[in-house]
């Protein structure tokens, strides 16, 4: 392999890190928490967790049209669920508070005021039509963009857009030279002189936009490592003349290191979008995700903890993580792989621990009588307590779990077969039953061992019967569970006791 080039070295350049990490999660509470917005709050966590640093968790909500304290109120719920904690910000406090935006507006409007006062921000009175009109006069794009018209307006002229009742927008003067940074995932970016025309950062109606808000807060709160999303990129440039700007007027006292994280995809190539089911957060959480696992996977969408290994606890995350071994490539959302990880933090849980989860699923699921253990009855803890070793080694999420206990909770004396199981009963199916139950029969209280009905049953269906294993235990376990697949059969039976096992079989005998 050949060495780099003095070039490629450069373009590859990743800087240090500053030695007091502080960085920030600032989302907008707009929709329901989705997997890209968590992954950026993990990656901002672990480096914060990784280093010693400080996690800010502030709330950009100055999109009033859009802004729900629902959404405000979910974001807050799904951290705590995933046990993402912060330093500063939201219901902690600090010193650069407050940490929601709609309430430092007169913040932004100081901070507009002295950036127009010393000409880097300027009045544009130019309406978007205007704009447009301007493009296609000179022969370029409509949408090419904004073309510098307000730039060195004379008081005349400006006096002259109020006399006709025209606000002016204000924007960001930006300097006619390339613009460059070394992003901590990337390395070298540059943008070339006059790709990034002057931008608003506050609206004629007065409000202050995310182009000032943003870095105005990263500022003040002294971020000095920001990770986001690729989507943000273009931005910036834009950010860094403006850090620029705010040094000169003494309100930032450095610019940040960015570091910007790959796009997550979903199906098709395509970028995964708050519309799609396997975005949002709840579905999973609905579906037995568990923390652990949940995290572990979404830390893969970038990054790895070793070539050969993807499961992993937060801690081992936190002592491995560096943000600047994300890969910049896109990362995919691949549902299975996620359930698969899931499959394998749920294994590694205490049994209580798995059974306290467990719970709040079986009780929305209607299979016990209370949301929590402590409140269950006796004969639910017995069962449950049982049914764990059988249950937690076989299910991926823990919403499966119901589907597992859920006959040997019930004590109905015949469970309606689902359709994948009635397929399953062969033409036999009745002289199985008839074997089964007579067999059972012959076995005592004391003697109801998984064991000794393993021993009773194999020999009755498979030795003296001549039926093969799956069509001897098949109506069975039909009969135990209604289901195709439930826990081992023989353990199964000895926790629902004899008398109702064999009035399961009965049953189902009776509506063959």
């Amino acid at each position: 392999m050949e060495p780099m080039t003095e070039a490629e070295n450069a373009k590859n350049h990743k800087p240090e890190l500053p030695k007091d990490v502080r960085v920030r999660f600032c989302p907008s509470p707009t929709g329901t928490p989705h997997v890209g917005m968590i992954r950026t709050a993990l990656f901002n966590w672990a480096e914060a967790r990784a280093t010693g640093g400080k996690l800010v968790f502030r709330i950009e909500d100055t999109d009033a049209a859009r802004d729900s304290e629902e959404s405000y109120n979910q974001i807050l719920e799904s951290l705590r669920w995933l046990g993402i904690d912060w330093d500063e910000g939201i219901e902690v406090g600090g010193p650069d508070g407050p940490y929601r935006q709609s309430e430092r507006t007169d913040i932004y409007k100081d901070v507009a005021a002295k950036l127009l006062e010393a000409g880097y921000a300027y009045e544009s009175f130019s309406t978007p039509e205007e704009i447009k009109e301007r493009n296609i006069a000179a022969g370029r794009p409509a949408e090419f963009g904004y073309d510098g018209y307000d730039r060195d307006l004379t008081e005349e002229q400006k006096a002259a857009f109020r006399a006709e009742g025209r606000k002016p927008a204000l924007r960001i003067r930006m300097p006619d030279e390339d613009i460059a940074f070394d992003d901590l995932i990337r390395g070298t970016i540059e943008f070339k002189a006059g790709s990034v025309p002057d931008y608003v950062i506050v609206r004629p109606n007065g409000d202050a936009l995310y182009t000032l808000t943003n870095p105005v807060d990263d500022a003040m709160m002294n971020i000095n490592v920001v990770l986001r999303g690729e989507d943000l990129l273009s931005s910036t440039p834009r950010q860094i003349v403006l850090y620029r700007y705010l040094k000169e007027l003494g309100i930032a006292k450095t610019t940040p290191l960015f570091g910007h994280m790959p796009y997550v995809m979903g199906q098709g190539n395509k970028k995964l979008s708050k519309r799609d089911p396997e975005s949002n957060l709840f579905n999973h959480r609905d579906a037995g995700f568990i923390r652990e696992g949940l995290l572990n996977y979404l830390a893969l969408l970038g990054w790895s903890i070793a070539p050969d290994r993807d499961v992993f606890s937060m801690d081992e995350m936190i002592e491995k993580f560096d943000v600047r071994d994300v890969k910049a490539n896109p990362a995919r959302f691949d549902l299975d792989k996620a359930i698969s990880i899931n499959a394998e933090h749920v294994r590694m849980l205490d049994q209580q621990d798995f059974l306290n989860r467990s719970v709040p699923y079986l009780h929305r699921d209607g299979v016990v009588s209370a949301d929590n253990w402590d409140a269950l009855t006796d004969r639910e803890k017995t069962i449950l307590t049982a049914a764990a070793p059988l249950v937690q080694t076989r299910v991926r999420l823990l919403g499966e779990v119901a589907g597992m206990v859920g006959s040997l909770l019930s004590t109905d004396e015949y469970l309606e077969p689902t359709d994948d199981a009635r397929k399953q009963l062969k033409e036999s199916a009745g002289a199985v039953l008839d074997l089964a139950i007579a067999a059972l029969e012959g076995v005592s209280e004391a003697d109801w061992k998984t064991d000794t009905l393993h021993e009773t049953l194999n020999k009755a269906l498979v030795e003296d019967g001549g039926y093969k294993p799956r069509l001897a235990f098949g109506p069975v376990r039909v009969a135990m569970s209604g289901r195709r697949v439930s826990p081992p059969l023989f353990e199964s039976m000895e926790i629902v006791g004899r008398d109702l096992t064999i009035a399961r079989l009965q049953g189902l005998r009776a509506h063959l």
